[in-house]
C-alpha cells in the first residue's frame, strides 16, 4: 500500500486522538446491500423477447440482490448472508441455481493473517483456508458522504477470484468446423474467456478506523462502506458501533479444507463439465454434432 496523502494521514491522528469509541473491546456491526448485475445477451438473451428478459431477471433477484452484515473489532471479522423468507410462489434465494453454488462467513483476521470462508458447492462443504493478502491500494484524496462518514477513495486493480458466469457463456447455436476466413470451430465457442482484471474502487472512512470491509475487502485505514467492482457494487446501509449486546466472532470450521487455489480449480472443473454437457444442444433440442 502506498504512503497516506497528507489530507488522510491528518484526518487519522485527529480522529484516533480525539477519540474514546475504541477501547480495547471495542466491536461494530455494518449492514450492507449487494447488487450485481446481469446482462443476459452474454448467454443468448439477445433472442429473447423483453418479457422473457424481465421474467429471467425478477427470478434471478433473489440470487443478484443480497444483505450482509459485518461484525468486526479491532482485529477480526465474520461477514454474513442474512437469510431471508421465500415469498409466497417463489422458491427463494437458494432455489435453482443458486442451491448449488452459496458462499457462506467470511472470517478475515489482520493480526494473523488468516482467511476463512464457508462454500458450499453443489451440495458439498468447503472451508477455504488461506492468508489473508494485501491489497495493493491505490490511495485517493478525493471523498464523498456516506449517511454520517466522510470517505476517502481508493482503488486496484485484480483478477476477480471464485467462479466467473460471464466467462462460461453458452455458444450461440452450432458452429461448423474452420472452413474459411470468420468461420471458427465448434471447441472453440464453448471455451471459457481468458481472466479478466477488474477495477475495484472503495470508499472507506478513517472515522472508524479498523482495516476491515465487506467480502474479502481489507486494508485500508478506515472501515470500507462501498466497493464497486465490476458488475457488483456494495453499499453499507448501516452502523452500529459498540451494541449492547456484544456478538462472538466464530471461526468457521465445517467443511473439507482446501487453499482458494484448490477450492478455484475444483469449481472451475465442475462450470466447464456444465458447459460441455449443456454446450452441445442446440436450440431444436437436437443431438450435439461432430
Amino acid at each position: 500500500m502506498k504512503k497516506l496523502p497528507l489530507k488522510i494521514a491528518l484526518l487519522l491522528i485527529v480522529l484516533i486522538s480525539g477519540s474514546n469509541l475504541f477501547a480495547q473491546d471495542f466491536q461494530g456491526k455494518a449492514s450492507y446491500m449487494s447488487k450485481t448485475t446481469m446482462d443476459l445477451d452474454q448467454f443468448g438473451g439477445q433472442d429473447m423477447t423483453p418479457e422473457r428478459k424481465k421474467q429471467i431477471e425478477e427470478r434471478m433477484k433473489s440470487f443478484l440482490e443480497k444483505e450482509y452484515t459485518l461484525t468486526f473489532n479491532k482485529l477480526e471479522s465474520i461477514y454474513k448472508e442474512e437469510e431471508k423468507l421465500a415469498a409466497p410462489g417463489t422458491r427463494g434465494g437458494r432455489g435453482g441455481f443458486g442451491s448449488s453454488l452459496t458462499g457462506g462467513p467470511i472470517y478475515k483476521n489482520v493480526q494473523t493473517k488468516e482467511m476463512l470462508k464457508d462454500e458450499e458447492f453443489f451440495g458439498k462443504q468447503f472451508l477455504v483456508k488461506d492468508e489473508l493478502k494485501a491489497i495493493e491500494w491505490q490511495m485517493g484524496t478525493e471523498t464523498k458522504t456516506i449517511g454520517q462518514y466522510t470517505c476517502f477513495k481508493a482503488t486496484v486493480t485484480i483478477e476477480p477470484q471464485g467462479v466467473d458466469f460471464q466467462s462460461f457463456r453458452g455458444p450461440r447455436g452450432p458452429r461448423s468446423k474452420d472452413n474459411g476466413e470468420g468461420a471458427k470451430d465448434s471447441t472453440d465457442a464453448n471455451k471459457p474467456a481468458e481472466p479478466k482484471m477488474i477495477e475495484v474502487v472503495a470508499w472507506y472512512t478513517p472515522q472508524i478506523p479498523v482495516n476491515q470491509g465487506p467480502g474479502n475487502y481489507w486494508g485500508l485505514p478506515g472501515l470500507i462502506l462501498e466497493v464497486n467492482a465490476d458488475r457488483t457494487t456494495i453499499l453499507c446501509t448501516k452502523i452500529v458501533l459498540n451494541p449492547k449486546e456484544k456478538e462472538t466472532i466464530e471461526k468457521p470450521k465445517k467443511g473439507q479444507e482446501v487453499t482458494q487455489k484448490e477450492y478455484t480449480e475444483i469449481t472451475t472443473k465442475k462450470m466447464e463439465e456444465m458447459r460441455e454437457m449443456y454446450g452441445g444442444r442446440n436450440r431444436g433440442g437436437g443431438r450435439r454434432r461432430n
